[in-house]
């Protein structure tokens, strides 16, 4: 199947699982026409207008207009929130605060109480409130989804022989941050970071159906790679995890701000730093973007449930007819446990 020659209209949906309920929603894509408009007119008659379109001064200008131009009249941002299924009783800040779409987007919520986290050490849990999809890249595997989602080789940057090495073979998570989702990221084991570097690229969409037009755009996007090293004093001794933090349209950048406790004295994320597992470790400057989480070979065993998710064939998902096999989404909230460590 020739990935990049998939054409959408918009009329086929979008479904996900939603995990608390076991009920199967139909996505509300935001700016669906327009944005398979981009990839199915302009990528094919318009190269160049393509790549300024997903170019990081486009990217940028897109966000600012969308987000910082437009300032909330009283009761706004309550319709805003209400619109997109939002809780403003979970935010830190008042309703007053939120005067723009910016405010809004980049929000923090009390999640010590609305996230509650499992107290297992080996458990692995959510970077975000997101849709996940868990493959692995072991071709034996029942879950191999290689080069579908994104190339492996590319994900993890060019001269990265030692870290392609060590998760070659191993399991994954890609998680989509939509639009109205909580954008804060959160580290999902505790660990030491042993590296951590950003890869330039470009703004593709994680629209789902534009995901499918640009074959594996995780890996053409702007993104920040940490390798966490779990398997330390006080480490979640589930190897080492890779959480690869990926840019997207509207997204002006991705900020490093680990706080060791609520959001107080956020900092740079470096090499040697522990991160305590469910804390907040970056945040997108706003709009959709992606969160992969690589994982050792034999070292971390995802929750079933997720499993048999990704592999339904009865929920109507772009992923699986754009990809030829069953890739399902399951809705979840950061901090929710998505694996537990099998310690090596």
């Amino acid at each position: 199947m020739n990935r990049t020659k998939k054409t959408w209209n918009g009329s086929f949906p979008h479904q996900y699982v939603r995990r608390e309920t076991g009920q199967v929603k139909t996505e509300t894509l935001v700016g669906d026409l327009a944005v398979l408009g981009l990839y199915n007119t302009a990528r094919e008659r318009a190269n160049w207008l393509f790549r300024a379109l997903t170019s990081a001064r486009a990217s940028s200008v897109l966000g600012f207009c969308h987000y910082d131009l437009r300032f909330f009249h009283p009761g706004g941002v309550r319709r805003l929130a209400q619109k997109m299924g939002a809780d403003l009783e979970e935010c830190v800040d008042n309703p007053e605060f939120f005067t723009n779409p910016r405010k809004f987007f980049e929000r923090k919520i009390r999640y010590w109480q609305t996230r509650p986290m499992p107290s297992t050490e080996g458990a692995v849990v959510s970077p975000a409130d997101a849709r996940v999809i868990v493959g692995s890249l072991e071709e034996t595997s029942s879950l191999y989804l290689k080069q579908s989602l994104f190339s492996f080789e590319e994900m993890l940057g060019a001269g990265k022989t030692h870290w392609l090495n060590a998760f070659r073979g191993g399991d994954f998570a890609v998680f989509r941050l939509t639009p109205d989702k909580y954008h804060y990221n959160h580290a999902p084991v505790a660990g030491v970071v042993r590296d951590i570097y950003e890869i330039h690229g470009a703004y593709h969409s994680c629209n789902p159906g534009a995901v499918i037009v640009e074959a594996t755009p995780y890996a053409k996007n702007k993104r920040v790679v940490t390798i966490l090293d779990t398997d330390v004093p006080h480490g979640s001794q589930a190897g080492l995890v890779a959480m690869i933090e990926v840019a997207a349209m509207m997204i002006g950048d991705i900020v490093q701000c680990y706080s060791f406790r609520k959001y107080d004295s956020p900092g740079e994320v470096v090499p040697g730093m522990f991160l305590e597992k469910g804390q907040p470790k970056s945040m997108y400057r706003p709009g959709s973007s992606t969160d992969v989480l690589l994982f050792e070979k034999g070292r971390v065993q995802l929750c079933g449930d997720l499993v048999q998710n990704t592999l339904r064939t009865d929920v109507q998902s772009r992923f699986s007819y754009g990809f030829g096999r069953a890739m399902v989404e399951t809705e979840l909230l950061v901090r929710e446990q998505i694996g537990c460590a099998c310690h090596g």
